[in-house]
């Protein structure tokens, strides 16, 4: 049996997701996927398997790093000036056996690696590069076996701005391979196998602004399997982002990674996720949660959410389990961006578990106890404590107070389903607009349908013009109401105008 809708404040897999408990386990796949065709225009970066090859000399003027003596990196570091350009040579380069060792670039310092040079943790060293220094560059560089604590990062510990992380293996390491700072470039690198997350990008203090993930391939991360060690964390995914301020994520390979491939939570801003393929990640390809004004486009989606979606719906769980999560995340004209809406459009998704589920929690918002995001408030409302009654029943906060599911506009994509390949009956095969029943806090002046009636009808959220093949369902306000598409198309919800439905699973 399902769990009744008006029984609980928020369905369990909407709680898991909203609280980030999801009890990831590993893929069902030994070795990652084949890289597939894709609708974009660029081939996919299979940089993991071939790296471009860095430098057989040393550049002119550059220092040369020796495998030879332990510690050579971080001493050369130390006795060189800003804007020092270091080649290490082939071999396995290691640092003091102290777990506090690590090399701390100056302003400017480039790290060229020749084609073998690995930078090697031995599972001792925590980190690998720190500090704050500015305009940094790794190139050609395989680092591994370092031991980063839980939420911290192995590669720009300190999420120092400027850094360009060019044609490099970061892999095999505890916490997370890479750290960002403002300004920060990755590009055709490989992020294999890390402990916590691939790349982590949050900032703390300061601004995140203006970042790039562009041709990198991002795979098997989160080995530790965290969401089911720290129920409720959130602290997983090939990538995470919290509170980036402009960012292109475009011509990426994010696949087989345990729970969530790419994850943006809590006031993200102006993304551009464009060109990439997403594919067999164990749970949800891609969540946007408590974030505003955002392209997704010309991405390919196939085989994610496998896992996760058939967890929950092994256990009766009504929730609409998606590969696209859009969760209190809309646009927002206010918020200065590319854009003023969320838009997703000319993607294709091919036989994941369910599609795009667009969700509110009625019970979530600014100053609630039931935000998983404690301490902060809406990009519109920098105090927390006026998200409070009696001004929060009224405008300007009673909306302001809220992240909105809002403005988001999903058109001209392509959405196959074969239940025979994801092998599965029922529960995989959902779209979805739709918010609880709002029950929390005594004060919240969002109880009862406020909150589901506002998402389905009133904030601009729309479907139009896609291609559906498939035994598709739509659920729409709550999970108990589950359309055809005939219903989907008629008042009083009036969506995907100019769409075709095909029942026939393929091409």
């Amino acid at each position: 049996m399902g769990i009744t809708w008006r029984k609980w404040a928020v369905p369990t897999a909407a709680l898991a997701l909203l609280a980030t408990g999801c009890e990831s386990t590993p893929s069902a796949q030994a070795e990652p996927t084949v890289a597939p065709s894709t609708s974009a225009t660029r081939p996919v970066a299979r940089v993991c398997a071939k790296p471009a090859a860095g430098p057989a000399k040393a550049p002119a003027g550059a220092v040369t790093v020796d495998p030879a003596v332990v510690g050579d990196l971080a001493a050369k570091t130390k006795s060189n000036p800003s804007g020092t350009t270091f080649w290490l040579r082939p071999g396995r380069h290691r640092l003091e056996p102290d777990r506090h060792a690590q090399v701390i670039p100056k302003k400017g310092n480039r790290y060229l690696g020749a084609p073998g040079a690995v930078f090697d943790g031995r599972k001792t060293n925590q980190y690998a590069f720190g500090g704050a220094a500015r305009d940094v560059t790794i190139r050609h560089l395989t680092v591994q076996g370092f031991v980063a604590p839980h939420d911290e990062g192995v590669v720009n510990h300190d999420s120092a701005d400027g850094w360009v992380i060019e044609h490099a293996k970061i892999q095999y390491n505890s916490g997370a391979g890479l750290m960002a700072g403002a300004r920060q470039r990755v590009r055709a690198s490989c992020l294999r196998g890390n402990g916590q997350y691939g790349m982590n990008a949050y900032k703390g203090t300061g601004p995140l602004r203006d970042l790039v993930l562009d041709g990198n391939e991002i795979v098997g991360n989160n080995t530790g399997d965290w969401e089911r060690r720290r129920k409720g964390c959130g602290c997983t995914g090939g990538v995470k982002f919290w509170a980036v301020d402009g960012a292109d994520i475009r011509g990426n390979w994010v696949h087989d990674n345990r729970g969530v491939g790419l994850w943006a939570d809590t006031n993200n801003n102006d993304f551009r996720i464009e060109d990439n393929v997403l594919e067999a990640n164990d749970g949800a390809a891609l969540i946007y949660e408590t974030s505003y004004n955002a392209v997704i486009r010309r991405n390919t989606f196939r085989r994610n959410n496998w896992v996760e979606g058939r967890k929950y719906a092994d256990r009766g769980d009504s929730f609409p389990f998606a590969t696209i999560y859009l969760s209190e995340s809309g646009g927002e004209p206010r918020v200065k961006a590319r854009t003023d809406k969320i838009e997703v459009y000319r993607n294709v998704l091919e036989n994941n578990w369910s599609g795009i589920t667009l969700w509110e929690n009625a019970d979530r918002f600014c100053n609630s106890p039931a935000n998983t995001s404690s301490g902060d408030c809406t990009l519109l409302v920098p105090d927390t404590d006026r998200c409070a009654r009696p001004a929060i029943a009224t405008a300007p906060l009673y909306a302001d107070c809220r992240w909105r599911t809002q403005r988001v506009d999903i058109h001209a994509n392509r959405f196959v389903l074969d239940k025979s390949v994801v092998k599965c009956s029922e529960k995989c095969d959902r779209m979805a607009v739709l918010a609880n029943y709002g029950t929390y806090p005594k004060w919240s002046p969002y109880k009862g349908e406020r909150v589901a009636e506002a998402i389905t009808h009133k904030q601009h959220n729309r479907w139009h013009d896609n291609v559906y093949r498939g035994p598709w369902k739509f659920v729409a306000h709550d999970p108990s109401r589950v359309l055809d598409f005939g219903q989907w198309q008629s008042t009083p919800y009036e969506q995907d105008a100019g769409s075709t439905l095909d029942l026939r699973a393929g091409g």
